[in-house]
């Protein structure tokens, strides 16, 4: 044994004057060994501080205790949320949760599903930013089980967790429309995103019902706060008659940004001049300094709910291709009231 170094088992079963394989006897199958050689081998490894490397055995046995989980941005709240919920719920259940976060990109989106592969995590949830449902099948056939969160599985065979968006643009479409909004921007990070696509796609359906309804479409590079505030920055920018009377955003991060905006910049008043509704529902939500209407979703619940899914797949066998979708409900604050048709 090497001064300072961590002891090894093959340090233990000299010191104990066994073999290797009874020092993994005594720590995995001490059934298979006298109760006097096990006392021997034990005190060795209290005296060693001999710690049992859980990793490799979890590697040989081809599964691990931990569930891998990747969000599409750490720094949203939203998937903070998430995350925790997650992770109560592994923890429950003896699992930890090893969270990646892709930041929008599809190469690190890749690069972790690659890790948590080589890993051998028992199983991976993610929010995905690319197309990633045929390299999840994948997995499963090698053994590691992979739900989808916060977005459907277009295919049907890949679980997932999510809420009904197309529902929850709906009810800031409903929403605006019913308090006078006519003119309605829609601010979103990369249609791409088909969270994005799905809340524009019900504030349209809203906006068809209606002849006097505009829908404009405004995209950004992210669904940031700067972002947002980029955005609304060019919507105050524009002349009175030209401007939109209504925002609705993609997330409440964008919503935010678009508020400071209008705040800052004193031409734009909120909700007298132009209303604004967001999706989430985060705790900066109701704190900001016009109190923002946003959609709620369950981030903790949809986390619980996607631990519970994938474990169900890898221990008991369940099988694949569940979708479960939750219902938003529309939060309405200072930032969208003060209207009436």
């Amino acid at each position: 044994m090497i001064k300072g170094s961590p002891a090894s088992m093959r340090d233990v079963a000299e010191r104990a004057g066994v073999s290797i394989g009874t020092v993994s006897n005594v720590l995995n199958r001490p059934n298979k060994v006298s109760s006097e050689t096990a006392r021997k081998v034990l005190a060795v490894i209290d005296e060693l501080g001999f710690v049992r490397n859980d990793a490799a055995r979890q590697l040989r046995a081809g599964s691990s205790r931990a569930i891998g989980l990747i969000v599409l941005d750490v720094r949203n709240p939203f998937f903070s949320e998430l995350a925790i919920g997650a992770e109560d719920g592994a923890r429950e259940a003896g699992y930890a949760i090893i969270l990646g976060n892709s930041d929008e990109k599809t190469d690190r989106e890749a690069g972790y599903l690659d890790l948590f592969e080589e890993q051998r995590m028992r199983g991976v949830l993610i929010t995905p930013f690319g197309d990633v449902e045929t390299r999840l099948r994948r997995l499963r056939e090698r053994g590691i089980p992979a739900v989808l969160v916060d977005r459907t599985s277009s295919s049907g065979d890949v679980s997932s967790v999510s809420v009904d968006d197309v529902a929850g643009g709906r009810l800031a479409g409903e929403h605006l429309v019913a308090s006078g909004r006519r003119r309605i921007a829609f601010l979103g990070g990369p249609l791409s995103i088909r969270q994005v696509q799905d809340r524009l796609l019900g504030l349209q359906q809203v906006a068809q019902q209606h002849d006097d309804v505009r829908v404009e479409i405004i995209t950004g590079a992210s669904l940031s706060i700067l972002e947002g505030r980029r955005l609304g920055e060019q919507l105050a920018a524009r002349a009175p008659g030209d401007r939109p009377d209504a925002v609705f955003a993609a997330n409440d991060l964008m919503a935010i940004g678009a508020l400071q905006a209008f705040v800052m910049l004193g031409t734009m008043r909120v909700p007298d001049d132009i209303a604004i509704v967001g999706y989430d529902d985060i705790d900066f939500a109701r704190g900001a300094v016009v109190p923002l209407s946003s959609v709620r979703q369950p981030a903790a619940l949809i986390g619980r709910t996607a631990v519970e899914m994938l474990l169900a797949e890898a221990d008991e066998g369940a099988d694949p291709g569940r979708q479960v979708v939750f219902t938003p409900e529309l939060i309405v604050r200072a930032s969208s009231a003060g209207r009436t048709g």
